[in-house]
């Protein structure tokens, strides 16, 4: 299998550590014999060094030249600059990146999302960046279709991630579309991040402290995590956390930034994304398993979450590869 060529697009001000977790994140993707999978190179606009948003500067080897043969293109989060300002951008930039989505699909992290759309790129598509820039964002795209509660959203050629830890679910996210999960699974262990995180997951935002006296609803999650194969119902959560269920769900969502159900349903997903991938039980055994109780259930919540059948999915992440982009 050839090596899949990532070209990573270094802005002035560009975010520092979003810049390496590229490299870090598919530059590190073996193949069983330990090869690379992924060459992850870094341009500039005109191959000379850009200053990142810590105060240093940064000397890549390449230009634009190098988007010329990138089957993935990477735009890590920038810190101002017209893309920010005024929705604008360099037009040879511009040319370069509307060039690239001939061959290769567009990534962004963080703010990324504003060279992209400055470029024409999202342009009546879903996407995503910091919620902290959303609404700076949709009053210069109205045209794309942004959803900043998510973590990240995948629309086939084009991705797009919110902020820093959002950047590297995407990244292993992938590393998981390519190569399947046990060789994301082995580059999260490397780093120490968790090998999977929804998509459609709620961002961390900002939200008030919860009240003295309140008790915290950790402890219920880890129960419900051990009960997932049982119909467990609000009652039953706001039961076991001693709160009436106003208070439970309030908490809650405090806590997780989503409702108890949708918890539930994200734990659930991820329970049973766990058995096709690690087990040959029978579908209707990682429903059971998995809370939902029925195939269609099953079928119904994996397709809204990543698209696909149980059965696809299994054959995917654990029989042939799919080729990289």
């Amino acid at each position: 299998m050839a090596v899949h060529e990532v070209a990573v697009l270094a802005l002035e001000r560009t975010i520092s550590f979003e810049l390496g977790l590229p490299h870090a994140f598919l530059g590190g993707a073996v193949d069983a014999a330990g090869q690379p999978l992924y060459r992850v190179r870094v341009a500039t606009v005109d191959g000379g060094p850009v200053r990142t948003s810590a105060g240093f500067a940064v000397q890549p080897d390449h230009g634009l030249e190098l988007l010329e043969t990138a089957g993935t293109v990477v735009v890590p989060g920038v810190y101002g600059g017209p893309q920010m300002d005024d929705g604008t951008l360099d037009r040879d930039l511009a040319q370069a990146l509307t060039r690239a989505t001939g061959h290769a699909r567009m990534v962004s992290i963080c703010t990324g999302a504003f060279v992209l759309a400055a470029a024409g790129l999202l342009d009546g598509r879903p996407a995503t960046t910091h919620w902290l820039h959303a609404p700076a964002f949709a009053a210069l795209f109205p045209q794309v279709h942004l959803d900043p509660g998510v973590l990240f959203v995948d629309d086939g050629d084009v991705l797009t991630s919110a902020g820093n830890a959002a950047g590297i679910d995407l990244l292993l996210h992938l590393v998981r579309r390519d190569h399947g999960s046990e060789v994301a699974t082995a580059i999260a262990r490397r780093r120490v991040v968790a090998p999977w995180r929804d998509g459609g997951q709620s961002q961390f935002i900002e939200r008030p402290l919860p009240q003295p006296g309140d008790t915290g609803t950790a402890a219920t999650r880890a129960w419900a995590l051990t009960r997932l194969a049982e119909p467990l119902t609000l009652e039953d959560l706001a039961g076991h956390a001693s709160m009436s269920v106003r208070t439970f769900t309030r908490r809650f969502r405090q806590e997780t930034g989503v409702s108890p159900a949708r918890w539930l349903v994200q734990q659930r997903v991820a329970r049973a994304r766990e058995l096709l991938e690690s087990t040959d039980a029978p579908v209707e055994r990682v429903a059971a398993d998995a809370g939902f109780g029925t195939t269609a259930s099953l079928r119904q919540h994996l397709h809204d979450v990543i698209g696909v059948a149980p059965l696809a999915y299994r054959r995917t992440y654990r029989g042939a590869r799919p080729t990289p982009m």
